[in-house]
């Protein structure tokens, strides 16, 4: 269980791991809290974002949809490996997802199979949507995969966490095929590696 760190402390701890980052306008006050309370954070979410482009992704992850607003993550990969910073507090990435899998990630165990949605991920994970098509076809550039490697493995070390900490959408909500192109065994394979 941890706080989450001030958006100053979050920028420093990327750039700490060799992690190339843009800021987005006001990111830093863009969020999502008038919803509902942002913490205790438990862990990182990956996601790929269903689009092409890299100004398009940001602008999209940054201002949501007319049927979720934005902020969608809080950074935004891009092809080139750049960490777009679009907002910073509760976002809408998560959604509702099951409450065995949030425990099974506090307790940095193996995952159980996701089959219920009953708990507020918003809350409890840092997002990362990744810019690729997700589907399976659309190629992840060695840079794009080495910044999710980073971003991860930065959050991580902040907290104390383990690659356990680091979890795919898939994971976490029944019906979700993010991210799609590399598995989230392989990618926590990559995390642990680089956390020793």
């Amino acid at each position: 269980m941890a706080s989450p760190m001030s958006a100053g402390t979050f920028l420093d701890a990327l750039r700490a791991e060799g992690v190339t980052v843009v800021e987005v306008g006001d990111w830093r006050h863009h969020n999502r809290n008038h919803k509902g309370p942002w913490g205790p954070v438990h862990g990182v979410m990956i996601h790929h974002t269903v689009t092409r482009g890299s100004a398009l992704t940001v602008a999209l992850c940054r201002d949501g949809r007319p049927d979720l607003p934005g902020p969608l993550c809080h950074g935004v990969i891009t092809k080139d490996g750049t960490v777009h910073l679009v907002g910073y507090g509760r976002a809408n990435h998560a959604g509702l997802g099951d409450d065995d899998v949030l425990r099974a990630v506090i307790a940095e165990k193996a995952l159980p199979q996701d089959n219920e949605a009953d708990t507020d991920g918003n809350r409890h994970f840092y997002g990362f949507e990744c810019e690729n098509l997700g589907d399976g076809q659309d190629p992840w550039p060695v840079a794009q995969l080495e910044a999710v490697e980073k971003v991860s493995a930065a959050l991580c070390r902040h907290h104390g966490w383990t690659e356990r900490s680091v979890i795919g959408h898939l994971e976490w909500q029944p019906g979700k095929v993010d991210p799609r192109g590399f598995t989230m065994t392989w990618l926590r394979e990559r995390i642990r590696d680089r956390l020793k």
